[in-house]
C-alpha cells in the first residue's frame, strides 16, 4: 500500500472542509460535497467492509444530526484513518490478518476436498482468491469501488479488479487468464452447475491459487 498516496487524498478532503465558510452562502451544498468526497476516500482506501467505512455510513444515517455536525464527525473519522496510515497500523494489521485468513480458508478447502466435497471447496477457494485480488488492488492504489454519478458506492467485481491489476502490470496477462478461469469454476459451483467441472480441476485450482497468493502479494 502506498501510504503517501492515500494520506495526500485525505489531506485534500480535510483542507477543503476546513476552508468552508460556515457563515457564508451555499454552506449546506459545500458540506455535502466534502462529505461525498470523504466517503469515497474511505471506501477507496479501506474497502466497504472496514470499520472506518461502517462508521462513516452510520454517521451519515444519523439524520437527526445537523449537516455541519455530520461533516465534522465524518472528517473526524478521516483524521483517525490518516493517523493510522501515518503510523503504519493499517498496513501491518491488514496484511497480517489477510495472510492468516487466506491460509485458514485454503486449509478448510483442502479438508473439504479430502472428504469429497468439491463444490463448497470451489466456492471457498474462489472467495479467497477474490479477497486477495481486492487486497492487491488496494495495496497498489487501484480503486476497489466504483462511485456513481449520484454518489452511490459499489464494490468492483472480481473480473474488473483482475483486469485492472493485469493492465497495471502487477501480474502477467497469463495470470489474468488463469484467474478468470478460476473465477469461472467458482461461479459454476456457486450457481449449482456441479457437472461442469471435476474434483481434479478443483484440486488444481487449490494448488494454483495457493501458489499465486504466495508469489503475488
Amino acid at each position: 500500500m502506498n501510504q503517501t498516496y492515500f494520506i495526500t487524498q485525505i489531506e485534500e478532503v480535510i483542507k477543503e472542509y476546513e476552508a468552508i465558510d460556515f457563515q457564508g452562502r451555499s454552506v449546506e451544498q459545500k458540506v455535502k460535497t466534502v462529505i461525498t468526497k470523504a466517503k469515497a476516500a474511505v471506501a477507496r482506501i479501506t474497502g466497504l467492509s472496514s470499520e472506518y467505512y461502517k462508521d462513516t455510513i452510520s454517521t451519515l444515517e444519523s439524520t437527526r444530526i445537523h449537516s455541519s455536525s455530520i461533516g465534522s464527525q465524518v472528517i473526524g473519522i478521516l483524521r483517525a484513518l490518516k493517523s493510522d496510515l501515518e503510523k503504519g497500523y493499517l498496513k501491518s494489521l491488514n496484511q497480517l490478518i489477510q495472510a492468516d485468513i487466506f491460509s485458514d480458508y485454503l486449509e478448510m478447502a483442502e479438508h473439504l476436498l479430502e472428504n469429497g466435497f468439491k463444490d463448497p471447496a470451489a466456492v471457498l477457494i474462489g472467495s479467497t482468491l477474490e479477497n486477495h485480488i481486492r487486497e492487491l488492488s488496494r495495496r497498489n492504489n487501484l480503486d476497489i469501488v466504483t462511485i456513481k454519478s449520484n454518489g452511490d458506492i459499489i464494490a468492483k467485481s472480481a473480473d474488473t479488479m483482475n483486469q485492472g491489476l493485469a493492465k497495471a502490470g502487477i501480474y502477467s496477462s497469463g495470470y489474468q487468464k488463469q484467474i478468470t478461469a478460476w473465477f469461472g469454476l467458482r461461479n459454476a459451483a456457486a450457481h449449482g452447475k456441479y457437472s461442469e467441472y471435476s474434483e481434479s480441476q478443483i484440486k488444481l485450482m487449490l494448488e494454483g491459487v495457493r501458489q499465486f497468493i504466495l508469489h503475488i502479494n
